[in-house]
C-alpha cells in the first residue's frame, strides 16, 4: 500500500455497520474508526457519493491527522429515478432509523411489480494521505439487486433486508457477513481501492 502496514488510518464512519465491514475486510492493518479522535462529523453537502466521500476524509484526516478512508454510499432504485441515492441514510430525515428509511422505501414502491423494482447499492470509497491531498485515490462498487416487498434476514444493516440478491435467492440481510463482505458495493470499492494503492505505491 501507499502507507505501511503499521501506519494507522482513521475511518471517516461513526457507522457501526460500515465500521465493522470496512475492519474485517482490511483485516491487519490498523483501522481506527474517527470517534477515537472526537471528529466533529462532516457535513454531506455534496450531490454526489464522490463529493461527499472526498468531504468526510478530507474532514477525518484535518481532525486526525493521519490518512483517511471515507467512503459515501447509498441505494439507487431506478423506479424512483435514483432516489434514495445520496440521502440514502436520511431517507425519511435526519433523524430518521433504519427501519423509518425502510418503511418510506416500501411505501413509495408499493404497487411497483417485481420486474421493476430493479436496484443497486453504489460506493465510492476515497483514501487521503492528508487533508490538503490534491489528488484523493477513488474507488467504485456496484451492487445489483431488487427490492423486495417485505423484510428478510437479520444480518447487515441499512436496506439490506429489502435487497434481494438473484445470485444467492436471498436478501443481503440473510447472507453472513464473510460472504456479504466477498460480493458487495462496498467489498467490491475497497478492494479495488487497496490494488489502486498498490500500485500508486509501485509506480
Amino acid at each position: 500500500m501507499i502507507v505501511s502496514r503499521s501506519q494507522p488510518i482513521v475511518l471517516a464512519s461513526s457507522n457501526p455497520g460500515k465500521i465493522r465491514e470496512i475492519q474485517a475486510i482490511l483485516e491487519g492493518h490498523p483501522i481506527l474508526p474517527q470517534s477515537q479522535f472526537k471528529v466533529v462529523e462532516a457535513e454531506e453537502t455534496g450531490s454526489t457519493f464522490v463529493e461527499n466521500a472526498i468531504l468526510k476524509a478530507r474532514n477525518a484526516a484535518h481532525y486526525a491527522q493521519l490518512p483517511a478512508i471515507a467512503d459515501d454510499s447509498g441505494l439507487v432504485v431506478d423506479a424512483l429515478d435514483g432516489a434514495p441515492g445520496v440521502i440514502s441514510a436520511r431517507y425519511a430525515g435526519r433523524e430518521a432509523s433504519d427501519q423509518d428509511n425502510l418503511n418510506k422505501l416500501l411505501s413509495e414502491l408499493e404497487g411497483i411489480p417485481a420486474n421493476q423494482r430493479t436496484a443497486r447499492f453504489i460506493c465510492i470509497m476515497v483514501f487521503m494521505r492528508h487533508t490538503m491531498d490534491p489528488c484523493p485515490v477513488i474507488a467504485q462498487g456496484v451492487w445489483e439487486g431488487l427490492i423486495m416487498t417485505q423484510t428478510q434476514g437479520e444480518n447487515g444493516f441499512g436496506y439490506d433486508p429489502v435487497f434481494w440478491v438473484p445470485e444467492f435467492s436471498c436478501a443481503s440481510a440473510q447472507l453472513s457477513p464473510e460472504l456479504k463482505n466477498s460480493v458487495s458495493h462496498r467489498g467490491q470499492a475497497l478492494r479495488t481501492l487497496i490494488a489502486a494503492l498498490g500500485s500508486a505505491k509501485n509506480a
